[in-house]
């Protein structure tokens, strides 16, 4: 049978939210009203998560010491293995049942499984283990999202050989959404938003954050959320926003735009 135009599947609007780790544990009835919400007025979402925490606790039991440079995680091989065991084992399937449990079908989903991720190192001597994204199998997430699940993707990758690669999380957040062309990019913290002299930024231009940057006033994990954020923006997603789990916090706005 023939399907007409207007039997055609209409194209449906998607939000990538990235959770930080140490929201992992405790999300809110709110999160979870304001989830609902946004899939009743037509929104795909897809979540990607970190596990700090988590992390941090594991390679302190092995006495590694973790190392954090602009915000990424220096990542021996050794560091690898635990990020992965601890991502891919506990906190990925706890997350995946929290969102079962309210209702919401969901499936984890890590850089192991199906190709999902086509990754290289980011800066071997600099950062050891920890994989820079070149591509993203859309192809695959679509068929999620068509029978209605939600994927949960863990910062894990692989070399083309099977190396673990650890991913900074609001990195992948960002090739996510720029794959499936998302209309917004939620980074949902415990830090409702950019804090410039002690005060949440509710509306910022790229602008302001190039020059913040530059000063230092934006600094640590804040980093590689904001240039997430300007890459984005600078590939055409509409809105990135960061904010607490009410979905209220700073707005990040186009304008002051790239040369």
């Amino acid at each position: 049978m023939t399907t007409s135009k207007s039997m055609q599947p209409i194209d449906r609007k998607r939000i990538v939210v990235k959770l930080g780790g140490s929201m992992l544990s405790g999300l809110s009835s709110h999160f979870f009203t304001n989830f609902k919400r946004l899939q009743a007025e037509g929104y795909d979402i897809l979540i990607v998560h970190g596990g700090g925490a988590a992390i941090n606790a594991e390679l302190a039991k092995h006495d590694i010491q973790s190392t954090i440079i602009e915000g990424i995680r220096v990542t021996c091989e050794d560091s690898a293995q635990i990020v992965r065991t601890v991502l891919i084992g506990s906190v990925n399937p706890l997350l995946v049942h929290q969102l079962n449990r309210e209702g919401i079908v969901a499936i984890g989903l890590n850089g192991f499984d199906g190709k999902l991720f086509t990754c290289d190192y980011l800066n071997k001597g600099k950062y050891g283990f920890v994989g820079d994204i070149k591509s993203v199998n859309k192809q695959m997430i679509d068929r999620f999202i068509d029978i209605g699940v939600v994927p949960v993707f863990s910062c894990i990758g692989s070399t083309e050989c099977g190396m673990t690669l650890n991913i900074n999380a609001d990195t992948m957040a960002s090739k996510v959404a720029l794959a499936v062309e998302a209309e917004s990019l939620l980074f949902v913290t415990d830090t409702p938003g950019i804090h410039i002299a002690g005060t949440i930024q509710r509306r910022v231009s790229v602008g302001d954050i190039v020059k913040w940057l530059e000063t230092e006033d934006i600094y640590g994990g804040m980093i590689p959320k904001v240039k997430a954020a300007l890459d984005c923006i600078r590939e055409g997603i509409p809105s990135v926003r960061i904010t607490d789990q009410h979905l209220v916090g700073t707005v990040i706005e186009a304008e002051g735009v790239f040369s």
